[in-house]
């Protein structure tokens, strides 16, 4: 599995250790910035992420910023996107499990280390369960498309 990944300046120490994990646990990952702590747009970054994924450059992306929500608001914007902003395990697995999320957000801010960790685990690592889940993502995709 390929995962796209980006933050802003705020999400970025987190985006940190979120790499050491991906690398620990031998997942490929591209990372679209920032690079630093210097100030900049979350827009600039999400939206290269969600568009790798939109794509089928990577197969899931994780994106964070201060609060995650300037994040899961941008990647959300890209077709074929959808972005959950997760700060807790159960929340990550349900929209894996319920909505196919194919990006996680997170913020920066507002959760540590060890958690960000479990959320990444659980949501990496949760499947899709179809069935009436599929009906109800299907109904956002043809509305997705009828809007574009």
């Amino acid at each position: 599995m390929k995962i796209a990944l980006a933050s802003d300046h705020a999400g970025f120490e987190l985006k940190e250790i979120i790499k050491e994990y991906l690398q620990f646990n031998k997942y490929d990952y591209t990372d679209y910035g920032t690079d630093s702590l210097d100030s900049v747009d979350y827009f600039d970054y999400g939206v290269k992420a969600a568009e790798a994924v939109a794509k089928g450059e990577a197969d899931r992306g994780i994106v964070m910023c201060g609060t995650g929500i300037g994040m899961t608001i941008s990647a959300n914007k890209v077709r074929g996107i959808r972005c959950a902003l997760c700060h807790d395990v159960y929340s990550a697995e349900m929209t894996r499990a319920h909505n196919n999320s194919n990006m996680l957000a997170m913020g920066g801010r507002v959760i540590g280390r060890d958690l960000a960790i479990r959320i990444v685990k659980a949501w990496l690592e949760s499947d899709f369960e179809g069935g009436r889940h599929q009906r109800r993502i299907n109904k956002i995709a043809d509305y997705e498309n009828q809007c574009q």
